[in-house]
């Protein structure tokens, strides 16, 4: 096996996994607690604008404000976006245990992520991520998101680290092939099994 020289961890399906109570998506209340349709609030904000937001070309506020003007007029922005960072919490926290042992190998922890400014903030601030980890890649600072190409190879550039070196810790099959692609190594993660044994023997080089 390759020495990794840093690991590259996905934030949701990976790290955080739902709601903090339950781990169902943070919507699936959402009718009956802010009495907003969950289809009218996809289609007229995350289908329509998600992909311009996440990858930094357009901001978070703007365009939910006027998502809500049309759907749900009695729900400010800012009730809807702390109930969706609140409800979009839930930290695996027998992993963060993990990848706090991975560092204590040497190895650098990385976040590498899909997300846009304001919920990058909340996760590393509010939940503390900023003091598990070694530093983040986001797609709103890169302008590119997982899977495109050019998310793999802004990061590789940031970190200056060869390709060979890097290893992605992912929930989503595309994005773990685009890493192969972009000649990293990476791992689809179930959470099925420990983090050491995920690994299969690519840290052995870390003691």
């Amino acid at each position: 096996m390759p020495k990794i020289q840093a690991l590259m961890v996905d934030v949701d399906g990976v790290l955080v996994t739902g709601r903090p109570q339950d781990g169902r998506h943070w919507q699936a209340s959402l009718a009956a607690d802010l009495a907003i349709d969950v289809e009218a609030l996809n289609a007229s904000f995350f289908r329509t604008h998600w992909t311009a937001i996440v990858t930094g070309r357009e901001d978070l506020r703007p365009r939910l404000a006027k998502a809500l003007r049309q759907i749900a007029p009695h729900v400010s922005t800012d009730q809807l976006i702390d109930y969706w960072f609140r409800n979009d919490a839930r930290l695996d926290t027998n992993l963060l245990s993990e990848i706090a042992d991975v560092r204590r190998r040497g190895v650098l922890v990385h976040l590498a992520t899909n997300q846009e400014h304001e919920r990058m903030r909340y996760l590393l601030n509010t939940l503390g991520l900023a003091a598990r980890i070694d530093g983040w890649h986001c797609s709103a600072d890169l302008g590119c998101r997982k899977p495109d190409p050019a998310f793999f190879a802004a990061v590789q550039r940031r970190v200056g680290i060869e390709p060979a070196g890097l290893l992605l810790l992912d929930d989503t099959a595309e994005n773990v092939h685009a890493a192969t692609a972009a000649g990293w190594h990476a791992v689809h993660w179930t959470g099925a099994v420990p983090l050491e044994d995920a690994l299969q023997g690519y840290l052995s080089g870390h003691r």
